[in-house]
Parts: structure tokens; sequence; C-alpha cells
């Protein structure tokens, strides 16, 4: 399985998720009720998008520590959104801790009556 194909399963896997293609060949990983949902992952082939940050400053720390394969996401990237490279030296790990935070993030903002059991 790809690293692309491994953050996708993981990222749908988790409580409530599930995926939606609100731009033509852009597919997200969204939690919350149809009508009412966050994406919360941004999965294309070669990068995710995350919330890397309750702030830019904190989403920085990544750009910090992964100069080459993190970048500030275009558009929402001041909200503490990133970019990161799927096939560079941030570990397949470390991805797959980045989409939790960033479903943590995003679950925690929804109203308590949207936020997915556990």
């Amino acid at each position: 399985m790809s690293a692309a194909e491994t953050i996708r399963a993981h990222a749908l896997s988790l409580p409530g998720a599930w995926p939606d293609e609100p731009w033509e060949g852009d597919l997200v990983a969204k939690v919350g009720p149809s009508e009412k949902g966050k994406i919360f992952a941004f999965l294309g082939r070669s990068s995710v998008g995350v919330k890397a940050g309750a702030s830019r400053e904190e989403a920085d720390e990544w750009l910090a520590r992964y100069p080459d394969d993190a970048s500030v996401m275009a558009y929402i990237g001041r909200n503490g959104w990133n970019t990161l490279a799927l096939d560079g030296a941030i570990s397949l790990e470390e991805l797959l801790e980045a989409v939790e935070d960033s479903y943590e993030a995003v679950v925690a903002k929804l109203p308590k009556k949207y936020r997915p059991e556990r």
C-alpha cells in the first residue's frame, strides 16, 4: 500500500470521518454530518493537507523541522494549515499523527451535537 493510500485509509477510519470531493479531483476527509461536515485532511497523491497548529506560529514548527517537505497551504495557511509531502523526510508515523491531530482540532471546534461518538 502506498503512503497516500495508507494516509487515506487511516483518515477515513477515524470516528465519523467520510470522504468528499468538493472540487473535481480533490479528495478530502470530513467529519460531522454531511450538511455541516468540516474538512480535516486534504488527501493528495503526493501530499496531505492538515490543520498543523492552532496558530500560524505553532504550524510553523513543521516548516522549521522539514523545510523541504512542509509548506503553508494556500488560502487557509494563515489559520494553521500546512501541506506535508508524503514521500520525503517526514515519516509515515508522523504523517499519521498529523492527520489524527488535525482531526482532533477540527472535531474540538464542532458543536457538541455534531461530534462523533468515541
